[in-house]
């Protein structure tokens, strides 16, 4: 297969609520949507998740941008393609930038599986027909969190994520768990502890937290191991597995008993297989992460999450739990707890293109030679 074309679309839309967490707030998501067309006239989407600043990665959406017209689409125009699996080996050329290199691989994965007549989900192996949904919670006062929480559970939603660090922990978490002692609830400290806070994070064992994600260190795999053998929660790794190798050293070591996955961060659909594959075998259940991303990459989120060791609902909240309106149509919508996986060729939802042109900020588009 030889791609003719790739379009590049740097849009911006504001969130229905602005997303807290101690390293930042976001009021306003910039992305990439990436659109590939082969030389047959199907087309694939992507999408390229960095943020505007280097808060949660080192990448944002310029250099993103940069990668991918400077060295990324050159590369994918130049070459013949027999499976989107050659996209991730192609890219290891280059170091890093895992979220510019996901958002075209992606695009390419959705072509592949629309070429072939298939869902993504079949295509990648995928065994449910829908998948639970859990729900983030960003910080605000404890009364706020309650009442959202009470809406997120009427909503259908099965799993609770909060946000904490030193300044908003055990008190916090103490009222939530005391008003809803049996919801499925987990927190996340996006590195906001360190291993002098071993004592204060063991306090949360009391609470009966489904995990503790990324506690300590975005880098770091090695305290994490340290901490994760002082405590009765597991502790889940987000920022820390941007690899499949950085997943086998957290394994090796026992740095965790859940891995979060989103393919963004991980380099893109091809290593996200493979680390749960990974896990799999080590009977470390995993479930999909989120980046406050548009309805085409939540698309590949809702197909990945259908590989059978994502076990815990990942977060697949609804498209309107985001956005006035989404990139996609028909938008994600969660109801008694799950979304239904859809059955369509590729991705299984239409990207609204008109809609698409009215959020850019900046576009490019390449052709072959």
């Amino acid at each position: 297969m030889k791609i003719e074309k790739v379009d590049l679309f740097l849009t911006s839309m504001k969130l229905v609520q602005p997303f807290r967490t101690h390293q930042e707030t976001v009021t306003d998501r910039e992305s990439i949507l990436i659109k590939v067309t082969d030389d047959t006239g199907h087309s694939g989407w992507g999408e390229v998740v960095a943020f505007s600043s280097p808060w949660y990665t080192e990448e944002t959406i310029e250099t993103a941008w940069h990668m991918l017209t400077e060295f990324f689409i050159p590369t994918i125009l130049e070459q013949e393609w027999t499976s989107p699996r050659e996209v991730n080996e192609t890219l290891l050329h280059w170091k890093r930038n895992h979220m510019a290199k996901a958002g075209i691989e992606m695009a390419i994965w959705d072509l592949f599986a629309k070429r072939a007549g298939i869902s993504l989900s079949e295509y990648i192996g995928g065994v449910l027909k829908e998948v639970k949904a859990g729900v983030v919670v960003s910080m605000d006062s404890p009364e706020r969190m309650l009442n959202t929480i009470e809406n997120r559970i009427n909503e259908g939603y099965e799993r609770i994520k909060v946000k904490i660090d030193p300044a908003n922990d055990y008190q916090m978490l103490k009222v939530i768990r005391d008003s809803y002692p049996d919801i499925a609830l987990l927190v996340d400290a996006n590195s906001a502890y360190s291993l002098k806070d071993a004592e204060r994070l063991k306090k949360l064992d009391s609470l009966n937290l489904l995990m503790i994600e990324q506690p300590l260190a975005a880098d770091d795999i090695v305290e994490h191991a340290e901490l994760q053998r002082g405590l009765l929660t597991p502790v889940c790794l987000d920022e820390s597995i941007v690899s499949l190798q950085d997943a086998r050293n957290a394994v090796k070591l026992g740095s965790c008993k859940v891995i979060s996955i989103k393919i963004g961060r991980v380099g893109g659909l091809a290593n996200a297989i493979d680390i749960h594959d990974l896990c799999a075998e080590h009977e470390i259940p995993v479930w999909c992460g989120g980046m406050l991303e548009t309805g085409i990459s939540r698309a590949f989120h809702i197909a990945l999450a259908t590989l059978p060791n994502f076990t815990i609902p990942g977060d697949l909240s609804a498209s309107s739990r985001y956005w006035e309106k989404d990139v996609i149509i028909p938008e994600v919508v969660v109801e008694d707890g799950k979304v239904k996986v859809p059955e369509g060729p590729g991705i299984g939802f239409k990207v609204d293109e008109p809609f698409v042109e009215q959020i850019t900020k900046r576009k490019a588009t390449y052709h072959s030679k």
